[in-house]
């Protein structure tokens, strides 16, 4: 979840919400990989998730990296509740699961380094404590009320308002984790074909990455349920924005459809101002029922901004939202398998070619079929399986143009951190497969085994 946004002047022309995100733009050069990880935390004994407070918990693991490893403090009303350091940030999601939001970095070497070392920061403290983490898509057995909710104002609110709306905002809070990863554009033009991309394939990555078949100590039917979370959280923010694949889509467009999001909340003085449900359109004209007669600032655009959750999410740079959370492998899987994606000219030209043909009624198909299949889904004509494939060789050819060594040179570029993801299309299996196979064979049903043989 995101930070509080800073820095941003008071809104004086409607211009100003596309031109904020138009700002984004930035020449090839300068494109970079913002890598986000999330994780569950459990104390090793009981495998009950981490409460924020005591020492087993989320406020002593934050306390360890700060004071052992270098991480500055990030505060809300007294409490810890984030680190940050060297343009990358840890947070909290509101159930207590562990995030690190990476620094913006040019290669895929340079984002596994930092997801290893944070990794290894991490068990240097958990172990000591008696703390385990864990990379899935879903809490396999935690119900509802064994969730924490951490002592951010910005969850407080939202789980408010997920109880008011949809069916699984609350699921999704508390007990679901992703990877994602965030990337540049370099024009409008540019944005646009890498936002129809990034939304027609996020299936995809749903698919390959699929690592939640358990929910509630069951076999839930689903090979990613985090993907069916989502689908029932809350209609005005979610989706696969089918506006974005229509003539003259662009920044204004985009900003429109933030417009039309209800609002959450305005963050002022250190506090979060109810706002739950008003229009962000009144708050243009200073009619804000939560702030009467104030205009809004950037900061405030910015802040409403992170309050939308689309497959693909537009800010100054491109989220792809679509994937799991899982082993160690696939946390540097995700950005080589999109950065080969959208990179490289040549890589997004074929990519798009490929889903061009799709209509918005295929593309929601897809979403469903991968979060309940993965790569057995079928949709029509198309063929997860088959389509992975094609892409993995499409993601590949781009990495290999990029051509970024790594390892002093001795490793020519970045393909080699797709062979977790090409394992997958081999077999024909991902994550939730291998997952299903332990629980039905060597686990002999008892779920428990998930926490000793997959965690980090």
């Amino acid at each position: 979840m995101s930070i509080p946004q800073s820095g941003g002047g008071p809104i004086e022309h409607h211009a100003q919400l596309a031109e904020y995100l138009a700002e984004g733009c930035k020449p090839k050069a300068d494109w970079r990989i913002g890598t986000e990880h999330e994780k569950f935390g459990y104390c090793k004994d009981t495998l009950r998730p981490l409460p924020y407070d005591g020492p087993r918990s989320i406020r002593a693991v934050l306390e360890g990296l700060r004071d052992r490893h270098g991480w500055s403090p990030v505060t809300e009303g007294g409490k810890l509740i984030g680190l940050e350091k060297d343009g990358a940030n840890v947070s909290l999601e509101p159930g207590g699961a562990l995030e690190l939001s990476g620094a913006p970095l040019e290669t895929i070497h340079e984002t596994c380094d930092e997801v290893n070392e944070h990794l290894r920061e991490v068990k240097d403290i958990a172990d000591e404590i008696g703390v385990g983490f864990i990379g899935l898509g879903a809490a396999p057995i935690w119900q509802h009320d064994e969730m924490p909710l951490m002592p951010k104002g910005r969850y407080k609110l939202m789980d408010a308002y997920m109880q008011r709306v949809g069916t699984m905002g609350t699921t999704m809070m508390r007990r679901t984790c992703t990877v994602q990863v965030n990337l540049d554009f370099g024009s409008e033009a540019d944005m646009v074909k890498k936002m129809r991309v990034a939304l027609a394939l996020q299936p995809v990555a749903t698919a390959l990455f699929a690592n939640s078949p358990f929910f509630e100590g069951k076999v839930n039917g689903h090979k990613s349920w985090r993907a069916r979370v989502w689908r029932d959280l809350d209609a005005d923010r979610t989706g696969m924005l089918p506006f974005v694949f229509e003539d003259g889509f662009g920044f204004e467009r985009y900003a429109e459809y933030a417009l039309d999001v209800p609002m959450y909340f305005v963050y002022r003085d250190g506090k979060y101002v109810d706002a739950l449900g008003q229009s962000f359109r009144d708050f243009l004209k200073g009619e804000l029922p939560a702030l009467p007669g104030e205009m809004p600032t950037l900061s405030d655009w910015a802040d409403h901004l992170t309050t939308i959750f689309p497959e693909a999410r537009l800010k100054k740079f491109i989220e792809m939202r679509g994937a799991d959370g899982g082993p160690w492998r696939r946390l540097c899987a995700l950005p080589a398998f999109w950065v080969g994606l959208m990179y490289d000219q040549g890589a997004l030209d074929a990519a798009w070619d490929l889903v061009k043909g799709w209509d918005a009624e295929t593309r929601d198909a897809l979403r469903i079929a991968a979060s309940v299949d993965g790569l057995q889904a079928q949709v029509g004509g198309v063929n997860m399986h088959d389509l992975s494939r094609e892409v993995l060789t499409i993601a590949e050819a781009g990495l290999k143009a990029r051509a970024c060594p790594g390892a002093g040179g001795l490793i020519p570029d970045e393909t080699h951190f797709l062979n977790a993801l090409k394992e997958s299309v081999e077999t024909g299996k991902v994550p939730a497969d291998e997952l299903l196979d332990r629980y039905n064979g060597d686990w002999g049903g008892d779920l428990s085994r998930i926490y000793g043989d997959y965690s980090y």
